[in-house]
C-alpha cells in the first residue's frame, strides 16, 4: 500500500488519483470513477468528488493508496 500524503483536511477522488499516478488526467480519473473501478474503504465509490481524508483507502486496479498528513 502506498501513502499519498496532502496538506490540507482532505483531497477529493480525483485529484488523489492523479497524485497518485493512478490516471493523466481528470477527464481519464472521471471516466474510472463513474465506471465503477475504484474503490474507497473497501466499496465502490462512483462521486469523482468524494473528499478523502487521513485515513481513507482507494483502490484501483489491485493498487491501495492511503491518505495521510
Amino acid at each position: 500500500m502506498e501513502t499519498i500524503y496532502i496538506k490540507d483536511d482532505f483531497i477529493k477522488l480525483g485529484q488523489a488519483m492523479k497524485l497518485a499516478g493512478c490516471v493523466g488526467s481528470g477527464v481519464d480519473a472521471k471516466m474510472v470513477i463513474q465506471d465503477g473501478l475504484v474503490e474507497v474503504n473497501g466499496e465502490v465509490d462512483t462521486r469523482r468528488g468524494r473528499k478523502l481524508t487521513e485515513g481513507d483507502v482507494f483502490t484501483f486496479q489491485g493498487e491501495s493508496f492511503q491518505i495521510a498528513k
